[in-house]
């Protein structure tokens, strides 16, 4: 004790020392916490700069425009993508009142609204986390019209914390101005799409992959005699008749499988009333962004007139347009498939019929008399027939019967008979009573007979008939070996002696202007003199001679007769039309003795004219062609023949030197009770003055149809009306 109050400096500076120990450490200790707040410090000083390049990072990327502010409306924070929305500058509205910015917002309706309420605190906004409901606005760019303002989604909520202590509003600004002007766009394609589909004139339809109708129009509903509500939900393949269902079906599926994009069909619909019709069906795909099915768009166009003209001018084309038999044509279509049928032998018979006395008929009481007696014996014809075969008219007082039963033979000496037994009757004209009467040949299909096919056929036939006219008429006779005459080589024979001794003689048929039936020229008709049958016409042996290879013979012999006949007439003016098919042109045999027949006689150009027929056989770039364009430029017009029945297409109209054209007969035996056939004689005739052609008309039979064809534009006619065929020395 008393050594520690010996020294006490040395308790002193004990005591400081420690306490200065004491002072250091809590220095070093405030030190090291100091530098560990500076550290931390620093570390949320990068984190928040961290944070605010990705927040900057995020607004240049973002759709979306933030706006943040307090709950007294100062701007603390606001995006570049937000300011441009609004067209302020970002930096110029930080601390400033939303209210004061330069901003104009207008509603849906374009009245003004206030940026304060739409864009700061909204009363009732109490919780932190409340979403205010989405606000669509215009906002209008300082200097534009606010027409032209852009439509902003606006949406705030609070934050809590977000100034300071205190909460602050978040407001989000979306321009949603390209996709209202998408959906605009969208809303008026559909409408647009609705209303041309609801006012099409044809009809149409939406259609599921099912093949079931989602939505129609009126003028399919109409088109079915039905409702649009009752369409709805319709398989459309149940609209047809059942034997159109399963090519509609598998056209479905080629589309389904990606083999097709479209298709169309013609085909009959079923009608609620159970009438049927006619339609043109064509439907698409619509396929989705990936390529995937998603509907079908279907048009449904009524086709039945369309169609049931077609039939009209075919049948036109394949029927004699006086009785409505089938023509030569038809006939030879008809028996050519029947006998490539298997087991045709004793099923098949061909008769061949043609009237006794007809001329007679014909040159006492006139053609128009003549008409009604072939009209009648065409009745007997088909009721003869009994629907057991087809009956066809070749031409004249030419019938051909082709049979077609179980026992051949059987039936058609049954048919035969019951001509003889119907023409027994006489024909009442007017107020005459005439006899008719018929020789008939037959030839049955047996393994010779058919393997000419239908010519040797009708031969045989043909032969058979000459055998029963040469044996007194009114008589029916049946083809055999022994019947030479009938052979085809024979006939071959017989046709060439006909030429080399004259019995071809050329005949002339008036055509006239149908403005004041003044003759201007005539066609030139060969006729066969045949010394046993008497005067015969071309549909009885013209055939014959084709198949025999005599057509440029014949042609050759009657370019010298026309010619001659031309050079012997005292009108100058007056011409000449020659018939000219394809086979016998291509050689220029034929061209070349023309142009030689009409050097000689010094004839002037014009007064020959070549009429061409089976112009279909007119083949692009052959010889045919040459030497049509050899004989136009000569001076010899060519005029298409049988112009309309679709023999001829309208191409050559263009494509050869054509200078006219002449009106099928089938067209003018229908004025003016067929309408259809008037359409098309006036349709024909614009058509051909249109490429400034030459138009005649044939097959004139009385004053209407002349005056007829006359107003529509038919500049000359030919027919019974202004004679018949008769004699060049007669005629000249």
């Amino acid at each position: 004790m008393s050594d520690v109050f010996a020294d006490p400096w040395g308790v002193v500076s004990t005591v400081i020392a420690g306490v200065a120990v004491l002072a250091l450490v809590a220095v070093l200790i405030l030190l090291g916490q100091q530098r560990a707040q500076v550290r931390r410090a620093n570390e949320l000083l990068e984190l928040s700069r961290e944070l605010r390049h990705r927040y900057d990072a995020l607004q240049a990327v973002t759709k979306e425009g933030v706006l943040v502010q307090s709950l007294g409306g100062r701007v603390l924070d606001i995006s570049e993508r937000a300011a441009a929305i609004l067209g302020v500058d970002a930096r110029a509205s930080v601390g400033r009142s939303v209210g004061d910015l330069p901003v104009v917002l207008v509603n849906e309706m374009g009245l003004a609204m206030n940026p304060a309420a739409v864009l700061g605190h909204r009363s009732g906004v109490a919780r932190a986390g409340w979403t205010v409901d989405s606000e669509l606005v215009g906002v209008a760019l300082p200097g534009t019209d606010t027409t032209q303002a852009r439509m902003v989604q606006v949406a705030s909520q609070l934050v809590p914390a977000g100034d300071g202590d205190a909460a602050a509003v978040l407001t989000t600004l979306v321009d949603v101005t390209g996709r209202r002007e998408v959906e605009a766009a969208l809303t008026r394609s559909e409408m647009q799409f609705r209303v041309a589909m609801e006012n099409a004139p044809i009809g149409m339809a939406l259609v599921d992959l099912e093949w079931r109708i989602v939505e129609a129009n009126a003028a399919f509903a109409e088109l079915l005699g039905t409702s649009v509500g009752a369409l709805r939900g319709y398989r459309m393949e149940d609209l047809s008749t059942p034997e159109g269902r399963s090519a509609e079906r598998l056209e479905v599926d080629h589309l389904l499988g990606g083999g097709q994009h479209r298709f169309s069909l013609e085909k009959r619909y079923q009608r609620a009333d159970g009438h049927q019709v006619w339609v043109a069906l064509d439907a698409a795909l619509v396929r989705t962004p990936t390529g995937a099915p998603d509907h079908f768009v279907v048009q449904v166009r009524d086709s039945t007139e369309s169609r049931l003209q077609a039939e009209m001018l075919t049948h036109r084309a394949m029927h004699d347009p006086l009785t409505g038999l089938a023509n030569r044509t038809l006939l030879q279509e008809v028996l050519q498939s029947v006998l490539e049928q298997p087991g045709v032998v004793d099923r098949v018979a061909v008769l061949a019929c043609d009237l006794d006395g007809f001329k007679e008929i014909n040159d006492r009481y006139g053609h128009a008399a003549g008409d009604e007696v072939l009209v009648h014996v065409a009745g007997v014809l088909r009721a003869a027939t009994a629907r057991r075969g087809t009956v066809a008219r070749l031409g004249g007082d030419e019938f051909v019967v082709v049979v077609q039963d179980l026992d051949g033979p059987r039936a058609v000496f049954e048919v035969a008979a019951a001509i003889h037994a119907g023409l027994q009757e006489p024909v009442r004209v007017a107020r005459r009573r005439l006899n008719v009467a018929a020789s008939i040949g037959i030839a049955l299909a047996d393994p010779d007979s058919i393997e000419g096919g239908a010519p040797g056929l009708l031969a045989a036939a043909d032969a058979a008939l000459y055998r029963a006219k040469g044996a007194g008429r009114g008589r029916t006779e049946v083809y055999d070996a022994s019947m030479a005459m009938g052979s085809p080589s024979d006939l071959h024979r017989e046709l060439a002696a006909a030429i080399a001794e004259d019995q071809l003689v050329v005949h002339y048929q008036p055509i006239v202007d149908l403005a004041d039936a003044r003759v201007v020229g005539y066609e030139a008709l060969v006729r066969w003199e045949h010394p046993t049958r008497g005067l015969l016409l071309p549909a009885s042996f013209l055939s014959l001679i084709q198949e025999a290879g005599m057509s440029v013979a014949l042609g050759q012999l009657v370019a010298r007769r026309v010619v001659e006949f031309v050079a012997s007439i005292h009108d100058r003016t007056r011409w000449v039309s020659v018939n000219v098919s394809a086979d016998q042109l291509g050689d220029g045999e034929f061209a070349t003795t023309l142009l030689s027949e009409i050097s000689r006689h010094r004839l002037t150009a014009g007064r020959i004219v070549v009429e061409l027929t089976e112009s279909s056989l007119v083949a692009s770039g052959t010889r045919i062609r040459h030497e049509l364009t050899q004989l136009s430029a000569a001076g010899v017009p060519i005029l298409l023949d049988d112009f309309g029945t679709g023999v001829s297409p309208l191409s050559y109209l263009r494509d050869l030197p054509v200078a006219g054209v002449k009106l099928d007969m089938s067209f003018t035996s229908g004025i003016p009770e067929d309408p259809t056939a008037g359409k098309v004689a006036r349709a024909l005739g614009a058509l051909a003055r249109e490429l400034a052609m030459v138009t005649i008309a044939e097959g004139i039979e009385h004053e209407e149809q002349a005056q007829y064809l006359h107003r529509n534009g038919w500049r000359y006619g030919q027919g019974w009306l202004y004679g018949s065929a008769q004699p060049g020395d007669i005629t000249g």
